[in-house]
């Protein structure tokens, strides 16, 4: 009974097949843009990326149905079976890591939290997709584009919404109401060993792991397309830091988790500043900290910005960079200090960007450049893979 209801409301088989492939450039494609997405505007993406995987989940569990028959018999094997074999095994491990984050577990594996895991099975099955693609390309068929076989691909896809909405409700009832709408959790709940200068973990993009910068030595420059180039010692910068560093009394008003307006107090005249704002890393944490240092808005009106000026890069003694539009740079914070006390060496030190409703790894560490500029910066995207490699 329950074999015949199911073979009648499961798609043809190369409606399957192609709504896998599909469903997984649509995972693959929502999960990293949502890499760059901090605000609730873009929770969309968030939302897609789950309701689509969770869709994957049943089509994966068709598809396996299907072909059970031919992979426990060796004897029908042929040259591109292992690798189907593989292909499903990642499909299936990035399927199950995706929901048991959801769902409010993590395992940590080699400093890797289990959204990192996730992450990585989804980059790694788009290659393995492709060559399943051309070893076993079948084109779609007429016959199998009726309206049964799209009310049925469509209840999967309602059916992955609705399973998205239930996960939600069942992480509430297991404790994970703190976890923000991009799939974070408050640092507590990922049990960080690493907590070195500060109570949230000390990570890098890829592979930045600069020495210590030696402060005496470091100069902070603000040049490109400005009217007088600025270098500035790290007492200069520190002093700011200081001065907007400390207890409740130099505090604005606390920021909620999942605020997109950060709370912020600023010493009038003297460039130093307080914010209330959330790291969000992509490794699945986040932290709500106070942030002392000096706005970059008060750097560019020092140094004057030409009218036409669209974007400001920030630039790490590694060579790592990304930009904001002038705009937004104006409201972020080139931060000194930490909840009062100064940044260490692995959260920044001396200098780091702190930038409301941007990720983790956008909020540059060991700032030494600030370049006002009339283009954007497309190789950055580049430069956050290599950044760090000898």
């Amino acid at each position: 009974m329950l074999r015949s209801v199911l073979a009648a409301l499961t798609p043809p088989p190369r409606v399957v097949d192609w709504a896998l492939a599909a469903g997984v450039a649509v995972a693959v494609g929502s999960g990293l843009a949502s890499f760059t997405t901090g605000t609730r505007s873009g929770a969309w993406l968030f939302w897609l990326h789950a309701a689509v995987g969770l869709s994957l989940a049943a089509l994966l569990a068709a598809k396996l149905w299907r072909v059970r028959r031919r992979v426990v018999d060796r004897a029908g094997w042929d040259a591109a079976t292992p690798l189907s074999v593989l292909q499903a095994a990642v499909a299936v491990a990035a399927v199950a890591t995706g929901l048991f984050w959801v769902l409010g577990g993590n395992v940590p594996l080699w400093g890797w939290t289990t959204l990192n895991l996730h992450v990585g099975l989804g980059l790694l099955l788009v290659p393995l997709v492709v060559v399943h693609l051309r070893a076993r390309y079948h084109s779609p068929r007429r016959v199998d584009a009726d309206r049964r076989a799209a009310l049925k691909t469509g209840a999967v896809l309602v059916g992955g919404a609705v399973a998205w909405r239930a996960s939600e409700t069942a992480d509430r009832l297991l404790g994970g109401a703190d976890r923000r709408f991009t799939g974070s959790k408050p640092v507590g709940d990922l049990s960080a060993a690493d907590t070195r200068g500060g109570d949230f973990p000390v990570t890098s993009w890829v592979a930045d792991d600069p020495d210590p910068v030696d402060r005496d030595a470091w100069t902070l420059t603000v040049a490109g397309a400005v009217d007088a180039e600025l270098a500035l010692g790290v007492d200069d910068v520190d002093r700011a830091g200081n001065a907007a560093g400390g207890g409740d009394e130099a505090a604005g008003a606390d920021a909620s988790a999942d605020s997109d307006e950060p709370a912020d107090d600023e010493t009038a005249g003297g460039g130093a500043a307080t914010l209330d704002a959330t790291l969000d890393c992509t490794s699945g944490w986040y932290t709500v900290q106070r942030w002392g240092g000096v706005r970059v808005g008060d750097l560019l009106d020092r140094a004057g910005v030409a009218d036409d000026a669209r974007f400001v890069r920030f630039v790490s003694v590694t060579g790592y960079r990304w930009s904001l539009p002038v705009a937004e740079a104006r409201e972020a914070l080139l931060a000194t200090h930490v909840g009062g006390d100064e940044l260490s060496h692995g959260h920044g030190a001396p200098a780091r960007l702190v930038a409301p409703g941007r990720r983790g790894f956008q909020w540059v560490k060991w700032v030494e450049r600030v370049e006002v500029r009339r283009r954007g910066d497309p190789a950055q995207w580049l430069v956050t893979l290599i950044s760090g490699f000898d």
